[in-house]
């Protein structure tokens, strides 16, 4: 089965940026490698880290902005769980959410799932591509959101419309420039119709 072992989050102030993850605690499956890319506005991805409770989402939210992120959305309470928005001080958007609607344990940072949500111009065309090479479907709705199958303990993988991403995110859906992003995965490496590249798995840590 064709999965992400990680991804790498290409950024202007490693320095800035290996603290940060740190205090997240998201081991090797981010990684992080300098660039100077130009990048604008939206960079068209939405990085989720999925945890067991809601005391779990707001003690990473509020270690996510120790660590120097601004909040895009504040943590609240939904029809579909409890959550929020940050921006790392590297640009990337981290949406941090639960499906639980109360807590059954102490508070910790400890999180559940890491997904990448990748927007899409057309995510139909783009299901198709993904299938193509090797990625099996595990829930679709329609041409709004595909959640691809991925081995236990690896990144988790959708494909949503570009702009309802965005607008979960609480950014304007344009942008331009370098997604910042690269995809390890067990295939490639090769592009999708939306430019995001896979790269090999095997990398080296950048920290």
């Amino acid at each position: 089965m064709t999965s992400i072992e990680s991804i790498t989050l290409e950024v202007a102030d490693l320095t800035a940026a290996e603290h940060f993850y740190a205090a997240l605690g998201l081991g090797t499956r981010v990684r992080l490698r300098a660039s100077e890319e130009p990048t604008d506005g939206f960079r068209g991805f939405v990085l989720s880290i999925t945890v067991s409770q809601p005391g779990n989402v707001k003690a990473l939210f509020a270690a996510a902005l120790d660590a120097g992120a601004t909040t895009l959305k504040p943590v609240t309470k939904s029809f579909w769980g409890y959550g929020g928005v940050v921006r790392a001080p590297d640009g990337t958007i981290w949406k941090i959410a639960t499906s639980a609607k109360k807590d059954t344990g102490p508070a910790t940072l400890e999180f559940d799932d890491l997904v990448l949500l990748l927007g899409s111009t057309d995510v139909s065309a783009t299901k198709r591509f993904y299938v193509s090479q090797g990625l099996e479907v595990g829930k679709s709705f329609g041409s709004k959101y595909v959640e691809f199958a991925t081995p236990s303990g690896t990144v988790k993988f959708g494909l949503y419309g570009r702009r309802a991403l965005a607008k979960d995110a609480g950014v304007p859906a344009e942008g331009s420039g370098s997604h910042r992003l690269a995809i390890n995965g067990s295939t490639g490496p090769f592009s999708d119709p939306d430019g995001f590249g896979w790269e090999a798995a095997a990398l080296t840590p950048a920290s």
